[in-house]
């Protein structure tokens, strides 16, 4: 993998600066809560692994989490999800945020094992996605459940993974300007399919785009053609992984779009 790495932690604070709201966090607290099919995460710890903006680590605490840890790799992102914990939660003792690797297996080992370990678009993203699913696994409790999400191959066709990654690696290289014109370029090409007509629907898209998880359309657009260092996977795989590696069973699976989502519950005696 190359050493160079996307800016997440400052795409993330550009999110923030622009788009935090209470709208945001109860969408982002009401999608974690109906993948989890959950009323509430109260009575649960909670890990959440590449915390980015730290608006799912407040949407976990808003939902009654007994307590949340959250980590990044960026030191960006660490000091964007402080800010919106001083922001709007600045006595939530129980919600702690700190920097680290998903990689670093000492680092994992000392914060021990949570009810559900959270990581959402991440895992992929650290240039050795295998070991890092292994190491959050092993981070949930006999018992306790993992909520992950990853790029997906099955959801890659045309244009197939080499397209993209191809295309992020690029992406990083390249000027503020190139940056730009290749965001005009995948709005046009991808979000438009080259047709003009179709630009009051993007519009619509771009407006409603909260409405999933809570983020911004433009921000995950700079982030899926930037995001490298990067792996796809084939969901058959994750799903052996984690059974075999792991000793997990699916509870949930979301499947069609570029991510991914499954839900595991580790074996009582794992």
């Amino acid at each position: 993998m190359s050493e160079e790495r996307f800016a997440f932690g400052r795409n993330w604070r550009d999110f923030i600066d622009k788009n935090l709201s209470e709208e945001r966090i109860g969408i982002s607290q009401s999608y974690m809560l109906d993948f989890l099919d959950r009323d509430n995460l109260e009575g649960l710890s909670l890990l959440d692994i590449g915390c980015g903006s730290g608006l799912h680590s407040l949407a976990a605490i808003r939902a009654g989490a007994d307590e949340v840890l959250g980590f990044d790799y960026d030191q960006d992102s660490v000091d964007t999800t402080k800010l919106v914990k001083q922001e709007k939660t600045p006595a939530a003792d129980n919600w702690r945020i700190e920097q680290g690797s998903v990689l670093d297996k000492a680092y994992l080992n000392s914060l021990g094992q949570y009810d559900l370990v959270y990581s959402w678009g991440v895992l992929h993203h650290t240039g050795d996605q295998w070991n890092a699913i292994r190491n959050a696994g092993q981070r949930v409790k006999p018992g306790g459940l993992f909520y992950i999400a990853l790029y997906s191959a099955d959801a890659q066709i045309d244009p197939p993974p080499e397209f993209w990654l191809d295309v992020k690696q690029r992406y990083i290289k390249a000027g503020r300007l190139r940056k730009f014109g290749m965001e005009i370029w995948y709005l046009w090409r991808f979000s438009l399919g080259k047709n003009p007509r179709r630009i009051p629907g993007l519009i619509k898209t771009m407006r409603e785009y909260r409405k999933s998880r809570g983020m911004s359309y433009m921000i995950d657009v700079r982030d899926w053609l930037g995001g490298w260092p990067m792996e796809f996977s084939h969901d058959e795989d994750v799903l052996k992984f984690c059974r075999d590696e792991l000793s997990m069973e699916l509870v949930k699976i979301k499947q069609g779009e570029a991510n991914t989502e499954y839900l595991f519950r580790r074996a009582e005696n794992a």
